[in-house]
Order: structure tokens, then sequence, then C-alpha cells
């Protein structure tokens, strides 16, 4: 995709070094806007992109399409002395034109129109699609709709102008004559990409390609998500859904380092959520909420952020602790879920969230200790051990096995052996799959933790893929084509065919942070960089790099990155370089 910005890469492409100019209106520019204006600051940027290819154009009725693909000047003007692109629609049959943005975006897109003899102000309708074919598929079909976002709308050009429509998730964007009595006239047209304008701190690179394309997938997919708050998906789920963020803020913290807009969502859940009630009705969000901020604590180390939480902890979690019955067993009420692929094992849920309590309450200790909170710190405790000696049967769910393991209520080592390792990729979901790839790395089992992202995640590459998507399953590779095509008749539709539960088909998100795992985790597991106390003030470095040769990059801190590079020498031993900032101590 092209970018018309000066912090462009020479392909186009936005890349750390790119993204580090100023994203919102500075307090001085903002004493220069009218006194009457109740303006706030935007963290958002915006860059344009002029489409890379016409993925499709209806048979006929089509002319000067690759007028489009110019470098758009953003202006309509009165004399052009390039003919425009024409969408005359025939026999009654609309004409149209997909165009292909390059990569998954959360924006909008921009018309021109050019000087006609005509005023025709033609009616013209505007499709946004994840995918080739969802953009192809009106609302109302086999699961596309406009929820949370208008993807599929029909409005007016004017003439001699522009007009912006959106703003969605897309990559790719169906232009077509909504009135097949009135042609449509286009000078150019281009995307705007609206982001968080923020460096790339974190780093990673290894002597496998294919990783290296995964860590930084993931890390667009959040990047994508980091609107006004953390949104769970682009095009649908442009929510903050509380247990959905954990994957994304520990990507945020690889990545980018401490931004408000985790902080900011945290704060959203618990203004609209009494501590009474479970965030979004389920029990293991709010427990999500906990461990998300003992995680941000460790990377920040802002004491007064995590002080501004302790009313609320000491309702919530003597109500967690009251969910431990005499007997050790969770008694949580409300939706009980960890995520939908492991919806149909009831008892891999329980397993699940009797590990989610444990391992809550352990931190709600730690916690509200460091906030001289004793008594409800010792009531955690307790409820803690007394839940810890209760092992609930998984019924082969890899998710709840793998929160067992991380509460270290599971063995790793025969765990990963007698489950998390059978059939690799096989009952792994694009969410939980997160924590069994930790549970791997608890195990020692790097190999066939690499092995299942190469697979599961890497296969969503090989099928078109730019961001990693709310669901996935090997399955849905035999017969299907890629989702950056037209499906050939005979040809099963990657996005069109498969999904479940609430994202049935086109309604499934083909960006969804909470997917963006394998970007943390090779961060904290290959890099092997983990904070040893609040804020990085100590650091361990415990690489793991399985069968690699080599792995380098760097871990965001208060202090500024940690640098690393780790190389497997002839003897099977590594020999690690690392570079840490002064105010930061590397201890075993």
């Amino acid at each position: 995709m092209s970018v018309s910005s000066s912090s462009a890469s020479s392909d186009g492409s936005l890349t750390a070094g790119s993204m580090a100019g100023a994203a919102a209106l500075t307090s001085a520019s903002m004493t220069r806007l009218p006194a009457a204006l109740q303006a706030t600051p935007s963290p958002l940027r915006q860059y344009h992109l002029a489409p890379t290819r016409i993925v499709w154009q209806s048979a006929g009725g089509v002319t000067n399409a690759e007028r489009l693909l110019r470098p758009p000047r953003g202006q309509s003007v009165l004399s052009d002395p390039l003919p425009p692109c024409v969408l005359a629609s025939a026999a009654g049959c609309p004409a149209g034109i997909v165009l292909d943005f390059g990569a998954e975006i959360q924006g909008s897109v921009e018309i021109f129109t050019p000087n006609t003899p005509v005023k025709n102000d033609p009616p013209v309708r505007i499709r946004f699609g994840e995918s080739v074919m969802e953009c192809l598929t009106p609302v109302g079909t086999r699961g596309a709709g406009n929820d949370h976002a208008l993807r599929d709308q029909v409005v007016t050009l004017a003439w001699l102008g522009s007009i912006t429509i959106g703003q969605s998730g897309f990559r790719f964007c169906l232009i077509e004559a909504a009135d097949v009595a009135r042609p449509v006239t286009l000078s150019e047209v281009r995307a705007i990409l609206s982001v968080r304008d923020l460096p790339y701190l974190g780093a990673f690179q290894c002597d496998d390609e294919r990783l290296n394309r995964i860590w930084a997938t993931g890390a667009w997919t959040v990047h994508l998500n980091m609107q006004d708050y953390l949104w769970d998906g682009i095009k649908r789920d442009r929510l903050v859904w509380l247990g959905d963020m954990h994957p994304e803020t520990s990507t945020i913290a690889a990545v980018f380092g401490a931004t408000d807009v985790v902080p900011r969502s945290l704060d959203l859940s618990r203004e609209v959520t009494p501590a009474t009630a479970w965030m979004s009705t389920i029990s293991s969000y709010s427990m999500w909420w906990v461990l998300i901020h003992e995680q941000w604590y460790q990377h920040t180390g802002d004491r007064a952020y995590l002080a501004q939480q302790q009313a609320y902890l000491q309702v919530l979690l003597p109500r967690l602790a009251a969910a431990v019955g005499p007997d050790g067993h969770e008694r949580l009420d409300g939706v009980r879920f960890l995520d939908w692929p492991s919806s149909p094992n009831p008892q891999g849920v329980t397993a699940g969230l009797q590990a989610l309590l444990v391992m809550t309450l352990e931190s709600g200790e730690r916690l509200l200790r460091l906030l001289g909170d004793e008594i409800n710190a010792r009531l955690c405790a307790d409820a803690a051990a007394r839940a810890r000696r209760v092992v609930p049967p998984v019924h082969g769910s890899k998710s709840g096995a793998a929160l067992l393991v991380l509460a270290g209520m599971l063995d790793a080592r025969q765990t990963a052996d007698t489950l998390l390792s059978v059939g690799g990729a096989r009952g792994v979901s694009t969410f939980y799959g997160f924590y069994v790839l930790q549970a791997l790395a608890r195990a020692g089992a790097i190999d066939t933790a690499l092995d299942i992202i190469s697979t599961y995640w890497g296969a969503m590459l090989d099928r078109g893929a730019t961001t990693f998507w709310e669901d996935f399953s090997l399955d849905w590779l035999d017969g299907s084509g890629r989702i950056d095509e037209v499906v050939p008749a005979g040809t099963k539709d990657l996005h069109g065919d498969y999904g479940a539960y609430c994202y049935e088909n086109y309604r499934h998100s083909l960006c969804h942070g909470w997917a963006s795992g394998p970007t943390a985790w090779m961060s904290q597991n290959i890099l092997g960089i983990q904070p040893a106390e609040p804020g990085f003030a100590q650091v361990r470095i415990r690489p793991q790099l399985g069968h690699l040769k080599w792995a380098e990059g760097a871990y965001p801190t208060p202090f500024g990155p940690i640098a690393v590079r780790h190389v497997r020498l002839a003897d099977g031993s590594i020999q690690s370089t690392p570079r840490v900032p002064a105010g930061v101590t590397v201890v075993p």
C-alpha cells in the first residue's frame, strides 16, 4: 500500500520508525482553537493509502479502472488531463469494481469525483470487506452485516467534490453503481487509515522468517485495535471486552510498552461495571481484570495507578474468595466462559475456571498486600489454598489444561506430553492458544510451541491474511481458497463457509486482538525477557531457542528498551549479548 505521509518507508508500508510522529493535538495547539469549542485531543493519526490493485470488476460497464491505481492527489480539479474511471451499468446489471488496499486497516474510504458536463450526483454502493468474497456479499446474506460499523451502504456522490465513507475494518472495498440508469464517474479513491502513531519499541528477529512475519502480524493486529479504547475487533466487536484483552495487553507490553490505551480501557470497564457484578456478565472477565492489573504493574511499576483500583479490588476480591466453597470447588455464578471453542466442553470450562480463580486470588493477595490491606489479602490466600486442592478433569480441553498448568495445579511436562502436544495445533484456538503456548514453555517444550505457531498462525498468512482472526481451524483448509482472491466455483470460501457461535460466515472477524498471543510469547520466551521486579527495576533474561539458531530483539521498559541477541554455539549452549539501560539490573 502507498502511504501519503513523510514517515512512510520506501516500500510504502508503516514501519516501527515511521510511527514516531505526533498522534494528537498538542497542548500548545489546543490553545489556538476557538474558546467556544469543547475540544479534546485525539490519540489517532490518519494516513492516506492508495489502492494496490483491482481485484475484481463487473463483466461490462467499467472503463479506465486503472486510473484509480495512480497515487491520489486528494483533491478534485476543474481540468484533469487523465480520463476518469466510469461505472456505466449495462443490461440491468450494476457496474462495479473491488479495490485492494494491500493490508487490513481500520479507517474509511474517500472518493473524489471529476468535473463532468452533467451534474449527476449518482448514488453509489460502498461495501467494505476483510476478504474479497465478503466485499462481494450483500448485508443479510451468509452472516454479512453492519453490526458495530456500517460496512455496506449507499451514498450519494457530490459533483466535483469528495465524500468519506466509514469507519470500519477492511482491506477490500466494492464501489458499485446503485442506480443502473445513472453512471458513476470517479477521479480517484483512497483509504484513510486511523491509527495510534506509536513507535515500535519492541522487536523480534530470528533465523525463521515465517516466525518473524507472525510476530509482526500479531503486533499489527493489536495496533489496529488500539483506537480511543482497546477494542477486540475492528470490523465487529469494536468494543472493550475485558477478558479478551489479556493477550492484547501482553502484546502491547512487548511491542509498545506503557501506553494510555490500556489503563483507559481497564478504567472504562471498572466504571461501567459495579464490583458486585461481573464484567460483561462473565466471571472470568472480572478475573482477567485483576490479572491484567498485576501484569501492567509489573511492566510499568506505576503504583499510583494501582492504588486507584484499591476500592474496587476490596469489593471484587472478597466476592471471588466467596466463590470458593468449603470443599474447594469454585461456585462461580454468571456466564461460565473461557472462549467460544471451549464452550462445548463444560468440564474443560470448569477446570479452566478453577485454575483461573486460583491465579486471580493469588494475584489479588499480592496486590492487596502491596496496598496495605492484610485482612482481605489473607481472605484471598485462604480461599486460593482451599481451591488449589481441587483439580477438576479437563476432558481433553487443551485450554483448561493450560490454565491448570499455569496455576501450578498440573505438572507441566506431563500435561504437555499427554495432552498439549498431542495433535499439534489441533484443539488450539486463536485466543486460548496463547495459554497453551505459555504452558508448553513452562514444560520446556519450545519446539512443540514453535511448530504450533508456524502451523496454525502461519496457515492464516498462507491464505492471504495480514492480521490474525477471531477463530481458525486447520480443518477449514481442506478444499478452501484464499481470502484475497475471488473464490473459484467448486472451492470452499475460507471466510464465508466457516465460523461458528456468534461469528458464523462473514460475521467472522479477520482482525481480532486476542489472536496476537504468539507475538508476546516469542518476546517473553524466545528472547526470554520478563520483569523480575515491578517496572523492570530487575529483569530476567532466560532465552529458550528451541531449534532456532539465533534470535534477537528488544523489549520496552520504563528505563528504555532492553536489547538482546542470542546465538546457539556449536556445543549447543546459547551465547547471549544483552544491552540493558541504566536503572535495570539483570538477575538470574
